[in-house]
């Protein structure tokens, strides 16, 4: 699934081509697509048209398309294989197209610069969707409010995570995923992270010292911006931005993926062990397993 550096991505293109445009028309092509808006196809479609979109947001994973005259947003769940393009009105439909957003004005340089642009959800496996929801006194989605901060966020507390890492008692990976403690990492990141860090994935959170914490935060920091500077990563199609190009930061990965491969510290084989119906990717030399585990 998509983690910070994707949906940020995303989120700067449609920052460029969306921003400020007016709603003209709205099509629900699958209504899978809006399952979230409870309302339904028509009641979501009906409410968007003629609305102005703010500045798309996001925190963490989650992105979200602000209305401007209204405290509501459009919250974009991309899912396994959701995205959404800024394609001509002539270009053919997607295959897997669930939703057309038409626009109504060139108001801005940047809609005057898309022409006869539309924005597009498409999505493959049907997992994500477009839903509308009333904002928090924060401008955030209320179904998102209980999401924290993600690490690239200038308000993010290291202090307070530091606390919560102290009392949650759970293991380094687990902390890392969990979106009430810290948004936008997900397994990739995570194990990108825990190897420049050399942690080991299951490293009991208790027993971190701040100093230990302010170093592996600056390594998931350093990790994000790194992808971000190329696109993101893409391992399929699935993932592109706004304008349908693949991110490669794939190809400088340390631990993801690299099953068997040497270290690129210590040459040692890089392993793999299955975690939480996912992966885990460390090198047993560098990131030496607990007592415990050993």
């Amino acid at each position: 699934m998509p983690e910070l550096p994707e949906v940020e991505v995303v989120r700067r293109g449609l920052e460029r081509w969306v921003a400020h445009r007016a709603v003209a028309e709205v099509e629900v092509l699958h209504p899978r697509a809006v399952r979230r808006h409870l309302a339904g196809a028509d009641d979501f479609a009906h409410r968007l048209k003629g609305h102005r979109v703010g500045v798309p947001s996001r925190r963490g994973k989650y992105l979200w398309l602000p209305l401007e005259d209204t405290d509501q947003s459009v919250l974009a769940h991309l899912g396994m294989s959701g995205q959404l393009l800024v394609q001509p009105h002539e270009a053919p439909d997607e295959k897997h197209l669930r939703i057309r957003v038409r626009f109504g004005d060139t108001l801005t340089s940047a809609a005057a610069a898309a022409g006869g642009t539309e924005l597009r959800f498409v999505d493959q496996r049907t997992f994500g969707g477009l839903s509308l929801h009333d904002n928090t006194p924060d401008g955030l989605p209320d179904v998102i409010a209980h999401i924290a901060r993600d690490p690239l966020d200038p308000l993010f507390d290291e202090e307070a995570f530091h606390q919560a890492l102290r009392r949650k008692r759970t293991t380094i990976k687990r902390a890392l995923l969990d979106q009430s403690l810290i948004s936008g990492v997900g397994n990739i990141y995570a194990d990108e992270a825990l190897w420049r860090a050399r942690v080991h994935y299951e490293r009991p959170t208790a027993g971190f010292t701040r100093p230990h914490t302010a170093e592996l935060l600056g390594h998931v920091r350093d990790v994000m911006n790194e992808a971000l500077a190329v696109g993101g990563t893409s391992f399929d199609s699935l993932y592109v931005n706004v304008n349908g190009e693949s991110g490669y930061f794939d190809r400088s990965l340390d631990a993801y993926g690299r099953e068997g491969l040497p270290c690129k510290r210590c040459a040692t084989p890089m392993r793999r062990r299955p975690w939480m119906n996912r992966s885990s990717y460390f090198c047993p030399k560098c990131q030496r397993a607990p007592r415990l585990l050993s």
